[in-house]
């Protein structure tokens, strides 16, 4: 096998073309999520409230919830599209439409942290207000996924996927809540975010509309371009540094901690005539504190445990020990006192965090059996226009059955069943044999149970013509 076959058979593994739409309905699907007005506003309203909701109370479910139905990832994108093409009207109403989304959500989940009684910053909340490198990869390559997903032919759920990685709105409700306690540390955290993530998905959206080499709106002369190519390195630049510093700060915190742990348990804990009750390492402060039951260390030894410090790869920093000086009669006792104590206190925490897993479970279960409900469309399309090389059209989609009551089948009565949608364009119409044989076939290759889940729609282009005729005429 030959090198021109090889490369032939890569090209041909990755190539993004044989299922790409045409050029205008890729516009129109940028084009369409950019204003929010009516629906969208609405929606954006109800999506912000939903989050802050699930960041005060820390259910995961719910802000995964927000940022599905979240249309903010619309005007993003749409920006990072009219750059490529060189539509400069389409990326001043994306910036205005992305502004305003912004602002409106700032102002929405600080009115709700006005009124909440619940103020604590839980986990999800505080996981928003420190950025670093990985959300940076994480909304570059979330945006390119997702802007693969947005010009193919047959839609699929990688928009909603994009959604949830990159977290949109989640962040802008943090900023809300930073604003109304009065926090500017995590005001300006979450903010930068938010900011790293539409950034990235932009230029992640131009990277691709770039390399599909989409038809521009108009050509710019030598001068323009390199003054945009400036503007754009410069945003990116300045939404890049911070976040490789606060990498380099977490990645540093990190390793102090591991092995200000290391140290303590290798060099204080091994000396038998003492406890350590407590330990806390602060990176910022640069300091190990300990506190210890048992012999109090004379100043000698204290200098021998402040000479190991740096084998263990901690640098220049104090180690403070807090010592009781109380003898320990049976360190082994002091041990279960403790272990006791702390189980006792910590008995309801415990039982809340089973039933958080038992819950997550639960949905992971359901996700799982809604994942393995999906019909293989794009399987389905492939064999359609192989089986029927002369259609002038093919269409495949999915749909979900309504609610209704049926006697003949109430088993099937339920709603959300899911339905395969098929809508073919032929040059001559189908008979009601091959037709009842098409829809059988498109049944057994989907997986459902009966032919009435498939919704086939045969049309005839002589048809179509036949009808325009006559409307002209």
């Amino acid at each position: 096998m030959n090198l021109t076959v090889l490369q032939r058979r890569f090209h041909s593994r990755f190539d993004l073309q044989p299922d790409q739409a045409d050029a205008a309905e890729i516009d129109q699907t940028f084009r369409s999520g950019v204003e929010f007005r009516g629906t969208n506003l609405w929606v954006l309203i109800f999506a912000i409230f939903i989050a802050s909701i699930g960041l005060n109370v820390n259910s995961t479910a719910v802000i995964i919830g927000a940022m599905l139905i979240s249309p903010l990832m619309g005007p993003i994108m749409a920006l990072g599209y009219g750059a490529g093409i060189n539509d400069s009207a389409l990326m001043r109403s994306s910036l205005f439409n992305l502004g305003l989304a912004a602002l409106l959500s700032l102002l929405a989940s600080t009115a709700y942290f006005l009124i909440t009684p619940l103020s604590q910053a839980h986990s999800e909340l505080l996981a928003r207000t420190t950025p670093a490198i990985w959300d940076v990869l994480i909304a570059f390559f979330g945006g390119l996924a997702g802007v693969i997903g947005a010009t193919r032919r047959v839609k699929s759920n990688l928009i909603p996927g994009v959604a949830i990685a990159t977290a949109l709105m989640p962040p802008l409700c943090t900023a809300g809540y930073g604003l109304a306690v009065g926090n500017f540390q995590y005001f300006f955290g979450a903010f930068y975010l938010f900011a790293i993530n539409c950034v990235f998905i932009a230029i992640a959206t131009l990277t691709m509309v770039r390399m599909m080499h989409l038809p521009s709106v108009k050509l710019l002369d030598e001068g323009s371009l390199v003054k945009r190519r400036t503007v754009i390195g410069l945003v990116v630049l300045m939404t890049l540094v911070p976040s490789v510093y606060l990498a380099v700060k977490l990645v540093q915190k990190e390793w102090f901690d591991v092995n200000s742990a290391r140290y303590i348990q290798e060099v204080i804990q091994a000396n038998p005539r003492v406890l350590v009750l407590s330990q806390g390492p602060d990176y910022e402060s640069r300091q190990i504190r300990v506190t210890l039951a048992g012999d109090r260390l004379s100043d000698t030894e204290i200098q021998a445990l402040e000479r190991r410090l740096p084998d263990y790869g901690v640098g220049d920093v104090a180690l403070v020990l807090v010592q009781s000086g109380q003898v320990m009669p049976d360190i082994n006792a002091v041990k279960k006192d403790i272990l006791q104590d702390f189980l006792k206190s910590n008995r309801t925490e415990i039982t809340d965090r089973d039933a958080r897993i038992a819950a997550l479970q639960k949905e992971l279960a359901e996700a799982q059996k809604l994942a393995a409900s999906q019909l293989p469309l794009h399987a389905i399309y492939r064999e359609i226009v192989a089986q029927f090389p002369q259609a002038a059209q093919v269409s495949v989609s999915t749909g979900y059955r309504t609610a209704e009551i049926r006697a003949d089948r109430p088993s099937e009565s339920a709603a959300g069943q899911p339905l395969l949608l098929v809508q073919l364009t032929l040059p001559s119409p189908l008979s009601v044999a091959e037709t009842q044989r098409l829809r059988q076939g498109l049944r057994v290759r989907a997986g459902l149970q009966n032919t009435d889940d498939v919704q086939l729609l045969v049309s005839s282009a002589v048809a179509k013509k036949g009808k325009a005729r006559a409307a002209k005429q």
